[in-house]
């Protein structure tokens, strides 16, 4: 079945870019994931982080060190880096240009499937939690990746191509998500030094489901 908007489907050009510029223009961009019964899961990204690899001292492929966890950042810009933190959580990224340099897509905006993304997250949750608002769904890296399902075995997939999971260009986008970036330094690395204050955090200024 093909997909009816192939024609929004980001491809490989828009991935080859400097890790900066390519966490800026994520933001606004629609990530899809299309589960096993072909139901489309969609968030719009609202926040995002550059790690620019070998100089950077916050990011996995600091000193251009190469390990079987962070394999993806070094391979084609638009590869998909899907990596656990506190041994439960997975966080997504996306490669970049730059040798090792990666995007962590840090907040969306729930778009289609909110039913769905509920039944993701209430599945991870103690029972008895209070029931999600539906900017809480995905307004973490963490977060987006049990609300839109996406599994540790993803690590490695090319978004250009992928069957089960790509970005899409917004079709009516908000001139609002363009016109006020917000820059500011990352969230939870603050043992890195001067890497932990620099501005490479971007966010879509005043949107209700920024981290």
């Amino acid at each position: 079945m093909l997909h009816s908007d192939a024609k929004l489907r980001l491809g490989e050009d828009f991935f080859k870019q400097p890790c900066i510029s390519l966490a800026k223009a994520l933001l606004g961009k629609v990530l899809v994931r299309r589960c096993a019964d072909g139901v489309e899961l969609r968030g719009k990204v609202v926040e995002t982080e550059a790690y620019l690899g070998g100089e950077d001292k916050a990011s996995h492929s600091a000193g251009g060190k190469r390990t079987e966890r962070n394999t993806a950042m070094f391979m084609k810009p638009g590869t998909i880096y899907v990596y656990p933190i506190y041994g439960i959580y997975l966080c997504m990224n996306v490669s970049s240009e730059g040798e090792g340099a990666a995007v962590l897509l840090r907040s969306l905006e729930p778009v289609r499937g909110l039913s769905v993304m509920k039944q993701l997250r209430a599945a991870k949750r103690k029972d008895g939690a209070r029931q999600l608002k539906d900017k809480e769904l995905c307004n973490g890296p963490s977060k987006l990746c049990q609300a839109l399902d996406i599994p540790r075995c993803f690590d490695r997939r090319d978004l250009a191509s992928d069957p089960e999971v790509w970005l899409e260009r917004d079709p009516s986008p908000d001139p609002q998500d363009f016109s006020k970036i917000v820059t500011a330094a990352r969230i939870g690395i603050e043992s890195h030094g001067d890497w932990a204050k620099k501005p490479l955090r971007y966010y879509i200024l005043g949107h209700p489901c920024v981290s």
